[in-house]
């Protein structure tokens, strides 16, 4: 699974949307859930979040989430990237 650059291709999913409540991950309407992309690698997954996360912070109830896609391909395997 290396990617062209001979690295470890590790994918990751950034996703928000606005929560029913704060504390919870229940989204108020699932047709309007931001898919901002899958990633080759935690840190730009991390950079795509943080920027769409910053980019919403005067909505409380905005969150955006970093998804370990590379977990749920290959959950067999306990070594696949950051925690």
């Amino acid at each position: 699974m290396a990617a062209k650059n001979g690295k470890k291709q590790l994918l990751h999913l950034v996703f928000g949307g606005e929560l029913t409540e704060l504390g919870s991950t229940t989204f108020r309407d699932l047709d309007a859930l931001d898919i901002v992309g899958i990633f080759p690698d935690y840190e730009s997954a991390h950079r795509a979040w943080k920027a769409k996360a910053q980019a919403s912070v005067d909505n409380a109830h905005m969150r955006y989430f970093v998804v370990h896609l590379h977990r749920l391909l290959d959950p067999e395997n306990k070594t696949t990237g950051p925690a």
